[in-house]
Order: structure tokens, then sequence, then C-alpha cells
């Protein structure tokens, strides 16, 4: 095993690591916040808005996400500069960047997965308690916002660990739309060193890290607010 062009390469190394981590927190982040409104809008909303959000579900947990994101980035992508003014405005710098397509890809993505995973902790919470927050005078909105969404986070905590952990290792397909997150960085090792495996196993031990890292703050999380039913 060689390893020695790591002190070559650790630059490049970090730059790919902060790129996949910034993935991964934009798109957990941002698509916990858009499921949370897709589990809601299933659960409570008129008929019309409840299919919409269950389409809108069923369609990106049924496709492969290489190919919603390549349906970004070469698609809608392609279709940008013909819009007028846009290349001339600020945006423009984000907009023609790889990591713009990804990251909007892996949070629509994620929040599909999320938003089931919600829904059913939303139905999970004991109708006792909701009735209990009612007859204490609270409105909808403060019974959700004190009760019901914390309750049902509670619940689905281990769920929602297991479904970072998957996001974390779908990262590397940013890499197909030329983002240098750490997978990438391997791979241009591999083609000027020749080496095949050491990078992969550095690219490995990065995300075992990671996993161990996501897996044990929801473990102090859980043991700080323990589920009850």
């Amino acid at each position: 095993m060689n390893f020695s062009w790591i002190s070559t390469y650790w630059p490049l190394l970090a730059a790919g690591a902060v790129q996949t981590v910034l993935l991964l927190v934009i798109s957990v982040t941002l698509g916990f916040i858009l499921a949370i409104g897709l589990a809601l809008a299933q659960i409570n909303e008129p008929r019309a808005i409840k299919w919409l959000a269950r389409g809108y579900c069923t369609c990106l947990r049924g496709t492969p996400l290489l190919i919603q994101l390549w349906l970004l980035y070469y698609g809608v992508g392609s279709l940008l500069p013909l819009i007028p003014g846009l290349r001339a405005s600020f945006l423009w710098p984000i907009l023609r960047e790889g990591f713009f397509f990804a990251a909007v890809s892996f949070t629509l993505n994620y929040a599909a997965y999320e938003a089931e995973v919600l829904r059913g902790a939303l139905l999970a919470v004991p109708k006792g308690e909701l009735e209990a927050a009612r007859s204490l005078g609270m409105s909808p909105a403060q019974v959700l916002r004190r009760i019901w969404l914390p309750r049902a986070i509670r619940i689905a905590l281990p769920t929602i660990a297991g479904e970072i952990v998957l996001q974390l290792k779908a990262t590397p397909l940013a890499f197909t739309v030329t983002v240098m997150d750490l997978y990438a960085v391997a791979y241009k090792i591999r083609q000027d060193t020749l080496l095949v495996y050491e990078p992969l196993l550095v690219v490995t031990a990065f995300y075992v890290f990671l996993t161990l890292l996501v897996t044990r703050v929801f473990r102090i999380v859980e043991a700080q607010v323990p589920i009850r039913r």
C-alpha cells in the first residue's frame, strides 16, 4: 500500500470533504423543512393538495436519484442560458455550477423520503395528547408547533438518522455533474497516480467516520428525549 500521495493531495481531499459535507447539510436541512410541509399536506390538506403531495413523493421515491440529477443538470440546466438576462445577473455564477443542481436534486429527493417518515410519525402520535392540547385552548398552529410535530420527530428519530446516512452515501453521485466532492477527488488521484485502492480506502474511511458521527449524535439526542408511546 502506498499512501505517500496524501501529503501532495491533502488540500484537494479537504476541499472535496467540505463539498461532500455541504451537500449533505444543505440537502438534509432544506429537505427536512420541505418534508414537513409534504407530510402535513398528506394528512390535513384538501384532497387535491393531498394527491399532489402523494404524487410528488411517489414519483421521486420511485425513480433513481441519478436520473433526477441528470434531468435537472442536462435538462433544466441546458434551458437556463436561454432565459434573457440570466447570464448577466448575480445568480448566474451559482446556477451554472453543478453543485447547485446536485444540491437541488438531493434536497427534493430527500424530502420525498423524509415526508413519508414524518407522515407515519405524525399519524402515530396518540390522539389523546392532541385532544388534551386542544382542550387547553391551543390553536391548531400551537398544537402543531408545541405538541404534534415535536412528538412526531421524537418518534421518527431512529429512522431520520438512517435516512441521513443513506443521503450521505448518495453524495458521490454529484461527481457525475462535475462536482469535486470527495469521490471526484479520489477519481482524480487515481488518474494522476494510477493508484486504485488507496484513494478509495481513504474515501471509505471518511464516510465511515461521518456515519459513526451521525449515529452517535442521534443516539445522544434519543437519550435526551426518550420516545414514549
